[in-house]
């Protein structure tokens, strides 16, 4: 699966300094102080709900390996749940980001709330009746969409993955509420539930496998996947207590607000449509044909690369979203400096960030699944080759950690046709790469696809950006691209001969050896990184390191 373009997650409280001001650099702009301080604030309450939401993903995921390991039921497990995943994210889901939240900002930001109320309610009443029908759809013709996507699956896995489909289905529903409902706390400012919800969704059904999982085997994961998608709408329930929720459908197609947001998402809908379509059944079809436990390879190594590009490319993508869209707005009378300040520092922060994350985690990408995933039922050969997938992987990550922010850029500036466009072009690269490449690299033709997606589409949305505001002149990319790369380079080599040493001397095997393989290693990469970033003049590493003393010593 990999990484997808329009992957949204919460935003790091680390985005913004602690002050409320953008930092004084030399291409950084000054802010407004109130509205920065607001973001700030904001922002640490999302990146804690992320945070906890990514580490019970990957207890999630560490327990399923334990209990049930890289096999059919898995399998049948990811095949399942793909189905309700991929219809939200097509009708749904896409829709937070790039019209959503933007246009329920505007409605609750009007002085008659009673219009905000009147354009959700609207939209709670058409998702209720679409998606009821689509459930019903998805329960009548489970058999044949689970042959669909399956691909050449084992008889006993399409029939498992059938009856978890009926189990996963009505989640759809409830999903769909929750992204309506969170869509309009975001416009109102209410952060702190919403932000929490992905936590509580993935702690539940780490509570219903663990106990469950010797009644009914792998059905409690699917129970738990349809339970957390119901309590995450039903915690929201406390800030809706001032909102007088009727959902209703009469003229819900006339209404300005709905035509708004259906305009905003028809090209984002194509895209995603792409995707869900084509893409998503495309891998898994292919990943499926070449072998039982794939699917499952793929899907551990999808979840350890979300960290470093949650954690850093989508969440400085979001800080940095509503300072952009106000700049683009003011640029017919301001013009663009300010717009190019912001996104070069958006830029420069993130390449100084991921480079380190990616070229850590490659070097250590046996230990760290050998810690988090072989235990139980998951062997050494699962690790080596769900460790081989996410170094694939990786080779894609600081391109898509790019590519989120130039993406985030034409969505401020009111423009989702064109990085749908690109999209389409680096879907069709992706797959004649997997093609071309399968006979001779079976399903890890789909990792370097997946990184010659991100290239492909980075590229493009970068020649196409610069043309647009006439270059990013004075943002000094080049220099903060090459001294991080030296920096972590030098991380690298170093946190190698730190691993080859270790291993030598305490060997492999248990999970105590396995953590001083990973911790050893780390710390010292991390300490070198610092190290010549500092003597190399990172100014961004610089900034980021004493922004977060100053966090520590006021925590």
């Amino acid at each position: 699966m990999g990484l997808n373009q329009e992957m949204i997650t919460p935003v790091p409280d680390n985005a913004l300094p602690h002050d409320g001001v953008l930092p004084t650099m030399p291409s950084s702009p000054p802010a407004k102080s109130q509205e920065t301080s607001s973001v700030a604030r904001a922002t640490g309450l999302i990146a804690l709900g992320n945070i906890s939401s990514r580490i019970l993903g990957l207890a999630r995921e560490m327990i399923l390996s334990y209990l049930f390991g890289a096999g059919p039921a898995v399998d049948a497990f990811k095949i399942a749940i793909i189905v309700p995943r991929s219809l939200y994210d097509l009708l749904i889901g896409g829709h937070v980001n790039s019209a959503l939240v933007p246009v329920l900002s505007d409605y609750a930001g009007r002085e008659n709330r009673r219009e905000l109320w009147e354009l959700v309610n609207l939209l709670l009443g058409l998702v209720t009746v679409a998606l009821l029908v689509m459930i019903l759809g998805l329960e009548l013709l489970a058999p044949l969409i689970i042959r669909l996507v399956g691909g050449e699956a084992s008889a006993s896995t399409i029939r498992t993955a059938t009856q978890l489909l009926r189990v996963t289905a009505p989640a759809l529903l409830f999903l769909s509420l929750f992204a309506v409902v969170s869509g309009m706390l975001y416009g109102l400012k209410r952060f702190r539930l919403p932000a929490f919800a992905a936590t509580v969704f993935n702690g539940t059904i780490v509570a219903s496998t663990i106990i469950f999982e010797h009644q009914l085997g792998i059905t409690a994961a699917a129970i738990g996947w349809l339970i957390g998608a119901v309590v995450q709408l039903v915690i929201q329930l406390p800030d809706l207590r001032d909102a007088p929720l009727r959902p209703k459908l009469r003229g819900a197609l006339t209404h300005p607000g709905v035509r708004t947001i259906g305009l905003l998402y028809i090209p984002v809908l194509a895209s995603l449509g792409l995707d869900v379509l084509i893409n998503r059944p495309f891998s898994y079809n292919l990943a499926s044909r070449t072998g039982e436990g794939n699917i499952s390879y793929m899907d551990w190594a999808t979840t350890l690369i979300q960290f470093p590009h949650g954690l850093v490319a989508s969440a400085i993508s979001i800080a940095v979203l509503p300072t952009l869209s106000q700049q683009a707005a003011r640029a017919v009378n301001e013009g663009l400096d300010a717009f190019k300040d912001t996104l070069g520092f958006g830029l420069r922060l993130a390449i100084t960030l991921i480079l380190p994350a990616t070229f850590g985690l490659f070097v250590l990408a046996t230990p760290v699944v050998s810690l988090l995933f072989q235990h139980g039922a998951f062997t050494a050969s699962d690790t080596e080759a769900t460790s081989l997938a996410l170094r694939l992987y990786l080779i894609g990550l600081p391109f898509a950690a790019v590519d989120l922010l130039l993406v985030f850029a034409f969505y401020a500036q009111q423009d989702t046709l064109t990085p749908a466009l690109i999209g389409l072009v680096s879907l069709i690269a992706y797959m004649i790469t997997a093609l071309l490449l399968l006979d001779h690299y079976s399903f890890y033709s789909l990792m370097i696809a997946d990184s010659v997606k991100f290239v492909v589409h980075t590229s493009i949305s970068w020649w196409l950006l610069r043309r647009r505001i006439k270059g990013l002149h004075g943002q000094h990319l080049l220099r903060t691209t090459s001294r991080a790369l030296l920096a972590a380079g030098v991380m690298a080599v170093c946190a190698f001969a730190v691993l080859f040493g270790l291993e030598k001397v305490i060997g492999r095997g248990g999970i105590i050896h396995e953590l001083l393989l990973v911790v050893g290693p780390g710390s010292v990469g991390i300490l070198v990184f610092i190290a010549v970033g500092y003597l190399g003049g990172l100014q961004e590493l610089r900034w980021f390191m004493q922004f977060a003393g100053r966090r520590l010593k006021r925590s």
